[in-house]
């Protein structure tokens, strides 16, 4: 956890701090290994569940430094390996690992909840009910539904969902839109802010996947979201409007992540 909170917070940057020349170099390295681990764990948040292979590309590190901070990163419990989802005949050889953020590593980022805001909600709920905890969400919501709609109406049809993920990533959402393995589109948020929060009070998601359904105006289904512990938010927006049938959900279901799509190149590492 402390390589990746720590990261930003080098000796230079506090107040009556020693400058930075005047660190120690051992202190220095330290330091510049921490704001790379940070940069590997950030990758992983803002772009999903992403192999060794892929991360060395994408950050311009060589495969065994990215090695060294991924296995720094899993001994602290940042990150976790999982075996990469192969659809389709799998080739010879093992399959590669992806490595995806634990609950503990996102916590070691900025999330926009706390223990007030779970108590207002619980309040509500208490008082009012579960029908008050979900007008509360919709009203939430309503914002950000007003202020993406003109962005979305401005977009053609067939870039709609793609409006919507680059709005979303302007508000910390670190989403992408990206083909279906069955049909239509798969809208990924690899962040929530509210996550914690929505753990206890699903009605934060609920109204979100209609206030989606409503600027993309068809029908959306909500297959995987953090808050229930999966690595991505994932919402189905299947061409033609109409919903999947049930074989159709669960194989969007297992491709939650869109895991296979983004790591079919990367090495096979053991």
């Amino acid at each position: 956890m402390k390589n990746v909170s720590d990261a930003a917070r080098t000796a230079g940057n506090h107040p009556g701090a020693a400058p930075a020349h005047a660190l120690d170099p051992q202190n220095r390295v330290h330091d510049s290994h921490a704001r790379t681990r940070e940069r590997v764990a950030r990758s992983i948040l803002e772009n999903g569940p992403s192999t060794a292979a892929i991360l060395a590309d994408r950050l311009g590190l060589t495969p065994a430094a990215v090695r060294r901070h991924l296995d720094t990163l899993l001994a602290d419990g940042v990150l976790e390996a999982r075996e990469e989802r192969v659809y389709g005949q799998r080739g010879r050889g093992r399959p590669a690992k992806v490595f995806v953020l634990t609950p503990a590593g996102r916590d070691a980022f900025e999330q926009a909840y706390d223990d007030l805001a779970v108590g207002a909600l619980r309040f509500l709920a208490e008082t009012g009910g579960d029908d008050l905890v979900a007008e509360f969400a919709r009203r939430r919501i309503a914002d950000l539904e007003e202020r993406y709609r003109p962005i979305i109406e401005a977009a053609k049809p067939e870039e709609r969902a793609a409006a919507l993920a680059d709005a979303l990533s302007a508000d910390g959402y670190a989403a992408s839109a990206v083909a279906s393995p069955v049909t239509g589109e798969q809208l990924c948020q690899h962040h929530c802010p509210v996550a914690h929060v929505a753990e206890q009070f699903p009605q934060l998601c609920e109204a979100e996947t209609e206030a989606f359904a409503r600027l993309l105006d068809t029908h959306v289904q909500r297959i995987a979201t953090i808050a229930h512990g999966e690595g991505v938010c994932t919402t189905h927006i299947p061409r033609g409007g109409s919903a999947p049938d049930p074989a159709a959900a669960a194989a969007v279901h297992m491709a939650q992540a869109h895991e296979a799509g983004r790591t079919e190149s990367a090495e096979r590492i053991s």
